[in-house]
Order: C-alpha cells, then structure tokens, then sequence
C-alpha cells in the first residue's frame, strides 16, 4: 500500500476488486466518457490498474497500460464524484508517471475530455495523428464516439 494526499491510499488492484470497479465507473461508461471493458479485459490486465482508497472505500483508480517498450497509457482514470478535490487523481497520476519511469518507459499517453487536469502534471497536447496506430485500431474501433472522436490526446516524457 502507498500513501498518497489527504492520507488516501493507493494500490495495486486484484481481481476481487473487479465488481467495485466496475460499479464505480458504471455511469461514466453509459455516458460514453470511459471506454467499456468486461471483466474478462480488466482480469488480463489487472497488475495495471492502481486503486485509491479512502477510509477503506474506492475512490478511483486507473490503468497504466504497456504499449511497447517506449510508450504506456494512462486509461480509465475515474474518480468518484464524491471524492474529486481531494487529490486521489492527481496521486493516482503521479504513481502512474513513477511507475513508467521505473520500467523505462519514455512517454505516457492519454486521451481525455478533462485535458488541463493532465497539463497541470506536464502532460503536452498532440495530434492525434501522432498517436502510434496500434493503439487507434485496438481500443479505439470500440469506442462509441470513434467515428467523431472529440478526446484530447496529451503525451508526458517521463
């Protein structure tokens, strides 16, 4: 467990926490602001995910997803709207970029509608031609919005 702001604690996520994530990103999924991912996709992909904690409830949590050996991504960055001012995201977004340096990773990626949350922890807005390929047609194509993508896409060099 680490610690974070305003003593919320952070940790990695197991696949006993899948039915509290699920629940707590549900109306942001529906509102087509979180790309949907089944249980089965955040089971394979759930030593990436880090949860924050406070008084024992999740707050939030996010992916740091590995693209290759240069780039990873921050995904589904949520955070209960009772809990947003008190720095879980801002925590759970530093533990990602620490977490990126020590692998050696060299940039993070995101897409977001919430672009200055990210510029405030020196994420850089790109093009989103600049964006590798692969991620475009792997996560992308399942997107509700894929055909008029309104997301920002930012990059940090880590």
């Amino acid at each position: 467990m680490f610690l974070g702001s305003n003593l919320i604690k952070l940790r990695n996520g197991t696949l006993y926490d899948i039915p509290a994530m699920q629940k707590l990103v549900a109306q942001e999924v529906t509102d087509g602001v979180i790309l949907k991912r089944d249980n089965d996709e955040i089971a394979t992909n759930i030593r990436s995910y880090i949860l924050a904690y406070k008084d024992e409830e999740l707050i939030g949590y996010a992916a740091l997803h590995i693209h290759s050996t240069k780039i990873s991504e921050i995904r589904s960055l949520i955070v209960s709207d009772r809990a947003r001012g008190l720095g879980a995201g801002k925590d759970i977004v530093e533990y990602c970029k620490k977490e990126a340096k020590k692998l050696g990773l060299k940039e993070i990626l995101v897409l977001t509608y919430i672009s200055d949350f990210f510029k405030k922890s020196n994420f850089i807005e790109i093009e989103k031609n600049q964006i590798p390929e692969h991620k475009i047609w792997q996560d992308c194509i399942k997107c509700i919005h894929f055909s008029v993508c309104n997301e920002i896409s930012l990059i940090y060099k880590v």
